[in-house]
């Protein structure tokens, strides 16, 4: 008998997991099982791991389904028949293919058809076989196939446990066909003896055919899949040879050490020749000389890119290049990227302009072949809100029902038994694959055919993507590299280039040290003024700058870890805020902590800090300590392994004495801080990154606003830059066909905001203005514009009304008028030449009033945001008298109650431990200044916010190490004039 299983990775189809099929065989002793997961392999590594557990043959296979549904089932003979079988699936992916019916002729892979797919005139190839299922044979007698005894085989396919099973199969399959539960066509649905029988059950259903029995055991006998997990599976050398992987890495190394430190630096020569001996050991130098390669041809084409992550504490990497973090100065060791202990591979995270990344990627796959090379895959699951949502669909019900089911699940109103059937039903949906898609930036390059362990998709606009995802990249031995896209980067790059342009200064970006000694930037940091600066931005890292005072790169790296949510949330960032204070005014809990961690205060602020504790205060070796860091961070996925090192911990301490009370503490911080923090070495990566934006913003604020507006990345909306810009000196101007550009674009001190920004502007015409403008020079006026540039007439109001034709110096009314008169012949719905010199003169435009107030509204409409007037120019203060106070002023009030008027520029919902929201709010005042309030829950439901706009806010002025917030008890949102067109 063959026997065949779908896991819950055959998407939308398979109920169980890869370890409750295997569980499932081994109870009803069945010693030989294939995997046949729906038109992928995503689980089989998994699969083959957890058959060798349990002691069964494991059989690579796959089912190959169309429209139509299952059309034949291919099993693996061997390693090389699953290689064969990935390539075949590859292909079609790849290149859009539809599925060959019937198959292509395989040469290490079996075929089994249904007894009813296949036409009576087809001649079966060798390795082509009649698969029946039990249910099937009463329709064997009429069949022609009962003429080829040795090609019948008995086969059972298992897609779920039992009737439950069943009925989660049924929604997951009408989830795929997205279509209601009852309308369902039977042909997309598995039969219901699909669950697992024994094989004596199996055999007695098939008694009367001894042969199919025979012939299935006969195959099955022929195949077997194994994996080598100990096995590093990248790319074995660089140079083709081991030996001159070694001695060119460090050849590169001692040229990239004295260009770094210099020719006298002994302890950086020692530590270089020690990691390079350990690189060597462990067979990395390919790794290491690999990513220097994709480095190389970076900067070559003059690509700016950040080296971050764990590979930051490599002095090799620091010479190569790979990174700018400075592992010496910041005390940064090796071992925590590299040890011969560490269980999971290194891995490098390089991030480059999102607008540089896929030509990056495009030479990888180049240069070292597609056939070894591909993205790393990611697995999207159903998840929470989503699940009940398509259940809702499938059960017809209309959207109000399915939006008050998902927002109200525990309302009374929402009982019943469809009510209860959904919910009982989603409850067993959580966590299933749902959807494959692409892991954030992980690159594989392997030895062997990257087909010979996966098969491959193609995601739109990607590469060739893998299958499978992160950990069983890891599981199976591949080091992945990180080439991410990272908008922060494209402001640096762009920034330059403008200051090259407009001022003709050349800036070396990579001059970090003297940008950390540089007073502007370090005024700026310590005052928070960080707007558009990447990572400390945000309005809670401005405010953890004011109260760190924070002016020097070291406490910015601590910065920008103690930020992450598990420290904030466990109490340990205003510890450490108050030990940065008072370094003799606390205790440390231990006298390991003092001992290891006395640089953070005894806090642990990095994934360091944690291996620290676990080695040397509960005695955790290395390796253990790592995969508790890991597991704690979500990139470790065995619960099991997870629980024997969290025992050893405690019994660990226990033996060597320490208080429970203390112990308990310890945990829970490690607990709580572990899965949020980051490396040491990915903090100061950041940290680098942060200088350089602070440089660019301290002595080109105009170039550097104009950078970060046209890379649409940052914590804000477009509009807070403009206004931050305007702030630091700038003019706004509105968008010109004249002077503007498709991107924001700096003429002098004024910046033009770009015709990208105006709302349902074609993009076609956006880019067409400032290209026949640059063709055939500036537009004399509306005649002209409209004579060169041919556009719809609906456009062309646009640019009217967003102030775009200004320089030909007629009022919005003027230009308007004209354009309804000259598009009114006969053609209205394109602006012509002709129309303009015939009609146009023959009107005259009545007097009209005009207000800038009416301008303010157009560019909210258009734009987004006013640059007429501010949002405290549009105020109605017929009834209210907005306060003077100001940001500026709030250090003088503290304590007291206070009244403010501030523009919304962003909300935080936090729930607190009783459930309850509150919120942090973030203004600015009329000067463009920010400030923050705190909403506790009582007024944040009496008082909540309502949109964007001006509010009038009355609390109490609070101050917290030097960092003052307005803690709300009152707030109102103020009107604005009404636009006088519609008065």
């Amino acid at each position: 008998m063959i026997f065949t299983a779908h896991s819950y990775y055959s998407l939308r189809y398979g109920t169980m997991t890869v370890e409750e099929v295997v569980a499932e065989a081994k109870a009803c002793g069945i010693d030989t099982l294939a995997l046949t997961d729906v038109s992928n392999t995503s689980a089989m590594t998994d699969f083959v791991r957890e058959c060798r557990e349990q002691a069964i043959r494991p059989i690579a296979g796959v089912a190959c389904h169309n429209d139509d549904g299952l059309k034949y089932v291919l099993l693996a003979r061997d390693n090389t028949g699953f290689g064969e079988i990935n390539s075949f699936l590859s292909d079609i992916n790849i290149n859009g293919l539809p599925l060959p019916f019937p198959a292509q002729e395989f040469q290490h892979a079996l075929v089994l058809y249904p007894m009813n797919a296949l036409p009576r005139n087809h001649r079966l190839l060798q390795g082509e076989y009649i698969a029946v299922r039990h249910h099937e044979l009463n329709k064997l007698v009429t069949s022609s196939w009962r003429h080829f005894p040795d090609r019948l085989v008995a086969w059972h396919n298992a897609s779920f446990a039992g009737a439950h099973g069943f009925d989660l199969h049924r929604h997951l399959r009408a989830i795929d066909n997205n279509c209601l539960l009852s309308k369902l066509p039977p042909e997309q649905l598995a039969h219901t003896s699909e669950v697992f029988i024994s094989g004596t059950e199996a055999e007695y259903r098939f008694s009367h055919y001894p042969d199919m029995v025979r012939n299935a055991r006969k195959l099955s006998r022929m195949c077997e899949l194994e994996f080598d997990f100990r096995i590093v599976k990248n790319k074995k050398t660089f140079t083709g040879h081991r030996y001159d992987d070694r001695i060119l890495l460090e050849k590169l190394a001692m040229d990239g050490l004295e260009y770094r430190y210099g020719s006298q630096n002994k302890e950086a020569l020692r530590r270089l020749r020690h990691e390079l001996e350990i690189i060597d050991k462990l067979g990395f130098s390919a790794y290491f000389l690999i990513t220097w390669d994709i480095i190389r041809y970076s900067m070559s084409r003059g690509f700016y890119h950040v080296g971050r992550g764990s590979g930051a504490n490599s002095i090799v990497a620091y010479c190569l290049r790979i990174t700018d973090v400075d592992p010496i100065a910041l005390d940064l060791y090796f071992e925590r990227f590299i040890n011969p202990l560490r269980t999971s591979p290194p891995d490098f995270d390089i991030d480059y302009s999102w607008k540089e990344r896929d030509q990056v990627l495009d030479y990888i796959f180049k240069r070292y072949g597609h056939k070894h090379t591909a993205l790393l895959g990611a697995m999207s699951t159903f998840k929470g809100k989503s699940i009940l949502r398509e259940l809702g669909k499938v059960y017809g019900l209309p959207k109000s029902e399915i939006d008050d089911l998902v927002e109200s699940r525990h309302n009374p109103k929402m009982e019943g038994r469809l009510i209860k059937k959904i919910m009982d039903v989603g409850t067993r949906m959580v966590d299933f694959p749902n959807i494959r898609s692409i892991h954030a930036g992980g690159v594989l390059i392997s030895e062997e055919p990257i087909t010979s362990y996966t098969a491959l998709d193609m995601p739109p606009k990607a590469f060739p993507t893998t299958q499978w995802d992160m950990y069983v990249a890891e599981a199976i031995g591949f080091e992945k590299l990180d080439i991410l896209s990272q908008r922060g980067l494209g402001h640096i790059d762009e920034c330059a280039r403008l200051v090259s342009r407009t001022r003709g200064i050349a800036v070396d970006v990579h001059k970090v040290d003297e940008f950390m000694k540089d007073l502007q930037v370090k005024y700026q940091l310590r005052t928070g003024e960080t707007i558009g600066c990447f990572y400390i931005e945000s309005p809670a890292m401005r405010g953890l700058l004011k109260k760190l005072r924070c002016d020097d790169y070291r406490t910015l790296v601590a910065a920008s870890s103690i930020i992450r949510p598990g420290v904030a949330r466990s109490g340990m960032m205003k510890e450490y805020i108050y030990r940065f204070h008072h370094p003799d005014g606390f205790a440390y809990i231990h006298p390991v902590m003092e001992e290891q961690l006395r640089e953070t205060f005894g806090v642990m602020v990095y994934q360091e800090d944690v291996l620290k504790v676990c080695h040397h205060f509960a005695g955790l070796d290395l390796a253990d300590a790592d995969i508790l860091r890991r597991a704690m961070s979500g990139k470790y996925r065995s619960k099991k392994e997870f629980e024997r090192i969290r025992n050893r911990f405690f019994d660990n301490c226990q033996q060597r004495g320490h208080p429970d009370a203390v112990v308990c503490e310890v945990w829970r911080q490690i607990e709580s801080f572990a899965g949020y923090s980051f490396s040491k070495a990915h903090s100061a990566s950041y940290a680098v990154e942060s200088f350089q934006s602070l440089y660019l913003k301290a002595h080109f604020p105009n170039e550097f606003h104009v950078a970060v507006i046209n890379n649409f990345g940052g914590f804000y909306q477009t509009w807070v830059y403009f206004n931050e810009a305007k702030r630091c000196g700038a003019r706004i101007e509105l968008p010109c066909v004249n002077r503007g550009s498709y991107k924001t674009s700096l003429t002098g001190d004024t910046i033009y905001a770009g015709f990208i920004h105006v709302q349902n502007l074609e993009t076609r015409i956006a880019q067409e203005i400032e290209t026949e403008r640059t063709r055939n020079g500036p537009y004399a006026d509306l005649n002209d514009f409209a004579d060169r540039v041919a556009l719809p007439h609906e456009q062309l109001l646009l640019l009217i009304r967003i102030g775009a034709l200004r320089f030909s110096g007629k009022s919005k009314q003027q230009l308007l008028w004209e354009s309804y008169i000259a598009s009114s012949g006969e053609a209205p719905a394109m602006i012509q030449k002709n129309l303009f010199n015939e009609k146009a003169k023959t009107f005259t435009l009545p007097q009209l009033e005009h207000s800038r107030l009416e301008d303010a509204y157009d560019e909210i409409e258009l734009l987004g945001f006013p640059v007429t007037l501010s949002y405290f120019d549009m105020m109605d203060h017929t009834n209210a008298h907005l306060p003077e106070t100001g940001a500026a002023e709030m250090k003088n009030h503290i304590g007291r109650r206070l009244q403010m008027a501030g523009s919304l520029v962003c909300i935080k919902y936090v729930s607190t431990i009783k459930k309850e929201i509150m919120h942090f709010g973030t203004f600015f005042d009329r000067n463009g200044l920010f400030f923050d309030t705190v909403h506790f829950p009582p007024v944040a439901k009496k008082f909540p916010f309502r949109g964007s706009g001006i509010y009038l806010i009355t609390g109490q002025v609070t101050e917290e190490f030097g960092f003052t917030s307005l803690q709300v008890d009152r707030m109102e949102k103020l009107p604005f004039k009404k636009d006088p067109r519609f008065v």
